[in-house]
């Protein structure tokens, strides 16, 4: 699936066509951007949608089955699209976009066709296309059950570390976390996870 954006299309983050963009740039540049997109360019905007579509994706996934945060991804700029001139500082952007996607994996819940438990029946029923064998997804639904159930700080820096394969700087970087706040956040989550996965108890 795609989505078209100043003429061009931009595939939808998946687990096999996830764009990865280098995010090692000067905040001078990314607010001139924010404030290009501000200013009604649709090409700044898709360059910002290529810049934050993992840390999107990974705030939904984090919350919503797997399948279904895919397509989530494509409401959250579509909405940010239409509020973007609502933004009062470029500063505010990442925090604002991170809000849309939380929201909107609220909604999804509060729609009657969509209240249905996050375990593994339903991850399968909602599983994207072309998923891989079925051990290796037994192994995802698991793990991704288990982050779920973490806080939620450590949950979104796990999916983000883990299935978005962002590193503790670029997590930094698209959230506005500190790299200190990053790096507690994964040492915690990987400890509470890796005591869930052995079956002990989370201290």
């Amino acid at each position: 699936m795609t989505q078209s954006w100043a003429g061009q299309a931009i595939p939808l983050p998946s687990r096999t066509t996830m764009v990865m963009v280098p995010l090692a740039v000067e905040t001078s540049e990314e607010d001139g951007l924010i404030q290009a997109a501000v200013g009604g360019d649709r090409s700044a905007f898709g360059e910002l949608y290529l810049r934050y579509a993992r840390m999107v994706h990974g705030i939904l996934l984090s919350r919503v089955p797997a399948g279904d945060a895919e397509d989530l991804v494509q409401d959250v700029f579509l909405s940010a699209m239409r509020q973007l001139r609502g933004l009062r500082t470029a500063a505010a952007f990442r925090g604002w976009l991170g809000a849309i996607a939380r929201n909107r994996a609220i909604d999804y819940f509060r729609d009657a066709r969509h209240h249905v438990p996050l375990d593994e029946e339903t991850e399968r029923a909602h599983a994207p296309r072309g998923a891989s064998s079925q051990a290796g997804a037994d192994d995802g639904f698991m793990i991704l059950g288990m982050i779920r159930r973490l806080p939620e700080a450590y949950r979104e820096t796990l999916i983000l570390r883990l299935v978005e394969g962002m590193t503790g700087p670029e997590i930094a970087k698209v959230t506005g976390l500190t790299a200190d706040s990053v790096r507690v956040n994964l040492c915690r989550g990987m400890k509470m996870l890796r005591e869930r996965a052995g079956g002990g108890e989370e201290k």
